[in-house]
């Protein structure tokens, strides 16, 4: 009987034939032989956190939650060889037993590391790219069953289109991660005006390691993330975090949200009621453990990166917009920043850039403010996170990246029967069936 999965957020749902689970490379070779063989579609999932239909499959979805761990660390040179399937949240307390850490995170740790580095997946920081620029050599299984590794230095052009791949290039076996010796960072969490933030704005940027804030819409309220490294002992990493993260930012923003999923009409008040209660405090821990935040609240998100010179018009635009449609809205948007890369089709690529994410809470009406904003991040040239929903077609991704068809011409001589793509990624990734046949 097929099996049933849906993702994290409850936009996908589907049932594939077979679920297989290797436990090595050479047991990853052999699947996707077989396939091969049999004219099988295959797809890898990680841990579901995507909103976007990447992993879907009718046939055969390989999913190497059994293929996690350290595979190899060299300590002097600050590296390790990863297996694809390791979450970050385990991969955090190995390195850090050994004296080890990744340079920067995102904001959850529940992903595989494979999935979040070919998604695209950010922390925030103006020195900091995406997590696939720690990236040093990866091996992944091509649709023809050949084991491929690459890097800067091995078959380079490979190695930049599969940095962020989501998947449709092979299966990601081994990541080679550079690393930093473990450091602990301290979290300054403040309330601030919207207005003044932005005029302060590069400072913030400037001044803190890593920066972010969060506007609750319908006020002029946001709560500041302020995070620098500090030789200080650990802070409220007890009763104090706990309560703030799980029945503060989790369980009472539940029960606000399911009150605006019943009577949205509350939604903008429940908002301002957010924005009074903004948590101040201060935290110091492992670097592991500040970057990473419990996500108990499911929800819908769309989230683009942006020219980060355009940042203030963005977020300015997005406030009339809210203000002018009254959209019954009551999760804060989310704004970071990220370096510049080379990786061909990242949303970072060529650009220093910004990110916003919009929220809205499952299962209420999204639509309207999602299309409303996203016209508004298509106006500056926004790139949608591939995790996260837009609306999005090839013709538009080819105009907003110079290297898509480049990309495109990799997955082909990567996986010429076009193994690894669904229907939505073919949508993406294949001009037409005359051309690929």
């Amino acid at each position: 009987m097929a099996k049933t999965i849906k993702n994290w957020g409850g936009t996908v749902v589907f049932n594939p034939k077979f679920v297989r689970y290797p436990t090595s490379h050479e047991e990853v070779v052999e699947i996707v032989k077989t396939a091969r063989q049999n004219h099988q579609q295959v797809r890898i999932i990680g841990s579901g956190h995507s909103w976007t239909p990447l992993v879907n499959t009718n046939y055969i979805l390989v999913s190497l939650d059994q293929y996690q761990g350290v595979e190899t660390l060299d300590k002097a040179n600050c590296t390790a060889v990863v297996k694809a399937g390791t979450k970050l949240k385990l991969l955090g307390e190995l390195l850090h037993a050994e004296g080890l850490a990744m340079e920067n995170m995102g904001d959850i740790n529940v992903q595989s590391i494979a999935g979040a580095l070919s998604t695209g997946t950010h922390g925030t920081g103006v020195k900091f790219g995406t997590l696939a620029t720690q990236m040093l050599e990866i091996t992944f299984v091509n649709g023809l069953g050949e084991t491929v590794v690459c890097s800067e230095h091995t078959n380079r052009e490979i190695f930049k289109a599969a940095q962020i791949s989501l998947g449709a290039l092979g299966i990601i076996t081994k990541i080679k991660l550079r690393l930093v010796p473990t450091f602990k960072l301290k979290y300054v969490s403040a309330k601030a005006d919207l207005d003044d933030t932005l005029l302060n704005l590069d400072k913030y940027k400037q001044e803190n390691r890593n920066f972010e804030f969060y506007w609750f819409p319908h006020t002029k309220t946001v709560q500041l993330k302020l995070v620098n490294k500090t030789p200080e002992p650990p802070k409220n990493v007890g009763f104090a975090k706990k309560f703030n993260d799980v029945v503060m930012e989790n369980g009472l923003f539940g029960f606000l949200s399911r009150i605006s999923r019943a009577f949205p009409k509350v939604a903008p008040r429940i908002s301002k009621i957010s924005a009074w209660g903004v948590s101040k405090g201060t935290y110091i821990n492992h670097s592991h453990l500040i970057f990473a935040t419990q996500r108990l609240v499911r929800f819908y998100e769309m989230e683009y990166n942006i020219p980060q010179e355009s940042f203030i018009n963005v977020i300015k635009e997005i406030e009339t917009c809210v203000n002018e449609h009254q959209f019954k809205v009551h999760f804060p948007i989310e704004c970071r920043w990220v370096k510049a890369d080379d990786i061909m089709i990242s949303p970072a690529s060529g650009r220093d850039s910004a990110y916003i994410a919009i929220h809205m809470y499952k299962g209420m009406e999204y639509k309207s403010y999602f299309d409303a904003i996203e016209q508004i991040f298509r106006k500056y040239n926004g790139r949608p996170h591939y995790g996260k929903m837009n609306t999005l077609k090839q013709t538009d991704f080819a105009e907003l990246y110079p290297n898509w068809q480049k990309f495109m011409d990799i997955r082909q001589q990567m996986d010429p029967d076009k193994m690894f793509l669904n229907e939505y990624l073919q949508e993406l990734f294949v001009q037409n069936a005359l051309q690929e046949s």
